[in-house]
């Protein structure tokens, strides 16, 4: 498994572990790596830009995912797909440069590990919602 997708499985864990466990970001982040060892340096560092970027923009990436999901309300999703579509759009909004196809596909290959088979659709037409609105926004 490459550092970036690595990365952001962890990312979408300690998003879960939050989401879950009702936890600051503070005591997620202090819990998480106390039991995370095996991981290296470039791995956590970018883990931790994608998890400071969700938490901190979450009420602007819940709207964009509530925009997006139709007939879905966040708190009705399974909690895994809502949490890899946090991470994903996180990494949309934080690291522009990016290409959406990328970050898409590499959330869904997380997908393909922890959420249910029906759900893989679901993020995929979420998130490629949300990439084309973002990509009009940028080009105004």
């Amino acid at each position: 498994m490459g550092t970036r997708r690595k990365s952001r499985e962890l990312t979408m864990q300690m998003l879960f572990q939050g989401d879950l466990g009702k936890q600051t970001p503070e005591q997620v982040t202090k819990l998480f790596w106390s039991s995370v060892t095996d991981v290296d340096e470039e791995t956590r560092g970018f883990a931790e830009d994608l998890y400071r970027i969700a938490t901190s923009r979450g009420t602007e990436i819940d709207a964009l995912i509530e925009e997006h999901s139709q007939n879905w309300r966040l708190e009705r999703m399974p909690v895994v797909d809502r949490n890899l579509l946090r991470s994903a759009i996180a990494e949309m909004l934080g690291f522009p440069k990016t290409p959406h196809a990328i970050v898409i596909n590499e959330s869904l290959e997380v997908a393909r590990r922890y959420a249910a088979p029906e759900s893989i659709h679901f993020l995929n037409g979420v998130l490629d919602a949300v990439a084309r609105d973002l990509l009009k926004a940028r080009l105004g």
